[in-house]
């Protein structure tokens, strides 16, 4: 503050340039001043003009003062390019099908950005293990996150067109309980299908199978080999659906609609180089690849 009232030879121009009250660049001076036990500005009514030992201090003062803007500027500049290495937790699966394949393209976008992916279907605590950012498809409760929707993600209950020649074609929730269905181990809470049709009833189905696993695409050989029911998100579905060799099941009953999101700790000062991801997604994903016509 001493610094800047010297260059402008005013305390309300210090202020002015320092976004700051007169009052605070006041109150600083005097308490150098106090410190140093000796005046640093002579002060009259019309006029501000600084001591012999404020003109012995104020080049320094000066120096020292463009040497804390300089690397403020170089922090500031860090904080807004897009540099650095990304911990991103993602889904195994849509990992692996999904997200791998749209890499190269950012990384080609932002050569100075590193990412250190994470492929799991356990839900990874992004604050307690130190990661920048997760994509996740479910609905989300935990509000100390931030998450922004890439896109709605449809759910559907399937089976092959075997599995219905030899056990028959259940058209009611209540009828699963006698077909073998597969159970997916890290969904959000219990391991359960709630379905509602166009009347409004609901249904509550607890799978019960030959295989449970952790990674939802692990039931898929399962599935198309016609020994069991199953749920599957679209992304994992819709090229089976589409080629006939898995069909939908329940026609009228619907699973909630859930949807990717891009998690992260928070968007106070978040750094550039998570902005640039978060652009990079929402611009991808809002029109998934496995929507596309192949």
């Amino acid at each position: 503050m001493f610094a800047k009232v010297a260059e402008e030879r005013s305390y309300a121009a210090a202020a002015r340039a320092m976004g700051v009250s007169v009052a605070t660049v006041s109150r600083g001076v005097s308490r150098l001043e106090d410190r140093l036990g000796a005046r640093l500005f002579n002060r009259t009514s019309r006029r501000l003009a600084l001591t012999d030992v404020g003109a012995a201090l104020a080049a320094r003062a000066s120096h020292l003062y463009a040497e804390a803007e300089a690397v403020e500027d170089a922090a500031r500049e860090l904080s807004s390019r897009p540099r650095g290495t990304i911990r991103l937790a993602v889904p195994m699966s849509f990992g692996v099908r999904w997200v791998a394949p749209l890499l190269p393209a950012f990384l080609r976008a932002y050569p100075e950005i590193t990412i250190d992916l994470h492929l799991s279907d356990a839900t990874v605590d992004l604050i307690g293990e130190g990661f920048d950012a997760a994509l996740r498809i479910a609905v989300l409760t935990d509000s100390s996150l931030v998450a922004r929707q890439l896109c709605p993600i449809a759910r559907h209950i399937v089976a092959a067109p075997a599995y219905i020649a030899r056990y028959g074609r259940p058209h009611h929730p209540g009828e699963l309980a006698a077909h073998h269905c597969l159970g997916y181990a890290y969904r959000a809470r219990q391991d359960v299908w709630r379905l509602t049709n166009g009347a409004g009833e609901e249904a509550v189905v607890t799978p019960t199978g030959p295989l449970r696993a952790t990674n939802v695409e692990a039931l898929l050989p399962t599935v198309l080999d016609g020994l069991a029911i199953t749920e599957f998100p679209e992304f994992v579905v819709a090229e089976h659906l589409a080629d006939g060799r898995l069909v939908e099941l329940l026609d009228g009953w619907s699973l909630p609609l859930g949807g990717l999101y891009l998690v992260t700790p928070t968007t106070r000062a978040r750094p550039a180089k998570v902005e640039a991801l978060a652009d990079f997604f929402i611009a991808h994903m809002g029109r998934p690849a496995w929507r596309q016509p192949r």
